[in-house]
């Protein structure tokens, strides 16, 4: 098992970064390195460095744990001010991931696997999604011993209108206006339900709690404190219920956003080479297979088998799943007129009487 050399906060940010130092296996003082912005936690991110590293021992690695828009907002600032940023980006927020590579700040990485990929989980050999990742409904077991949970939009709604009084405070989801993936997902959601905003109404009525990541919420609600977490990142839910029997997941009935974790090399990349082989080890079979089975993180791999999978998800499931294509179209979540008007409404509805 690797030790963290170092566990500092970088300060020098406009948000705080939990750094990671992975020194190089070979032991040598002169080694090649790879600086990783990414949105994956620390512990979920270990299993897959470890077996980087186990393949590459004369690469160390520095490992920078952001939120979403951190990513996106250090790259462009550190590429505009003609620095060097990270070698290899990846992160949950698709449609930053998309604007970074549609405005010139990453660059192309014809890797081999770029060949067998998905045609939708690939933007132009630059921009690649890594994970088939389902966005759930999360609930505390013991909470509903006496009934079932919601499992639909709709039964959700009915079931804080009828019971929201009884289990105020004890909802949790993404805060919108800080949580890059929140907001993408509500966005899907206002494409694809009509009835969203009386839903929103409803949580806010019941005391709901906000969060900018997603194991705050995770946790909350497997040890009791919350019932119920809506539009989770289902990998850190899966990956979290093998410890804790009492989480429950349900994948929504009605539809079910599927999101991908996107991985790329800056333009601005002091060490590309390196970011790419980064890179093209999270897309190996090898590095997918981890993913699947020790994070739960479902697989994109043709060559990955197994139940966590995007194949056998989609053979499962048909059209319930809803996964969101790598394209410009994602930017236009990012309209910030649009987007100013979303979060107000958000806030108002949410605050409403």
């Amino acid at each position: 098992m690797l030790r963290a050399l170092a566990l500092l906060l970088l300060t020098t940010a406009p948000a705080l970064a939990q750094v990671t130092i992975y020194p190089a296996l070979s032991g040598a003082s002169d080694t090649e390195h790879v600086k990783v912005y990414s949105s994956l936690d620390v512990p979920l991110a270990t299993p897959m460095i470890e077996a980087f590293q186990a393949a590459n021992p004369e690469i160390a690695i520095t490992y920078e744990d952001l939120q979403t828009t951190d990513i996106y907002d250090r790259v462009v600032r550190e590429t505009d001010a003609g620095e060097p940023t990270a070698d290899f980006a990846f992160s949950s927020s698709m449609d930053l991931q998309i604007k970074l590579a549609n405005d010139g700040y990453a660059q192309p990485s014809n890797v081999a696997l770029a060949a067998v990929w998905p045609r939708w989980a690939n933007w132009r050999n630059t921009a690649y999604a890594l994970t088939y990742e389902p966005a759930v409904f999360i609930y505390h077991k013991p909470s509903f011993a006496n009934g079932e949970p919601p499992a639909t939009r709709g039964e959700l709604i009915a079931w804080l209108e009828e019971r929201g009084d009884t289990v105020h405070g004890r909802i949790g989801t993404y805060d919108i206006e800080r949580s890059g993936v929140g907001f993408m997902f509500f966005a899907r959601d206002q494409e694809q339900f009509g009835d969203i905003w009386r839903l929103v109404g409803a949580m806010g009525a019941a005391g709901v709690k906000l969060y900018s990541t997603t194991s705050a919420i995770v946790e909350r609600v497997a040890d009791g404190r919350f019932v119920f977490g809506y539009n989770i990142l289902g990998s850190y839910a899966a990956e979290a219920a093998t410890r804790n029997p009492d989480l429950g997941i349900i994948l929504p009935r009605d539809y079910t956003i599927v999101t991908s974790r996107i991985g790329l090399v800056p333009r601005a990349a002091a060490n590309p080479a390196a970011g790419r082989l980064f890179l093209e080890f999270f897309m190996s079979a090898e590095g997918q297979s981890i993913m699947a089975r020790q994070l739960q993180i479902g697989s994109l791999n043709p060559d990955v088998g197994g139940d966590n999978t995007a194949n056998a998800m989609q053979d499962a499931l048909g059209d319930q799943l809803r996964p969101v294509p790598v394209s410009p179209g994602l930017m236009v979540y990012l309209d910030q007129v649009k987007r100013a008007r979303t979060i107000q409404r958000w806030n108002e509805t949410l605050s409403a009487p």
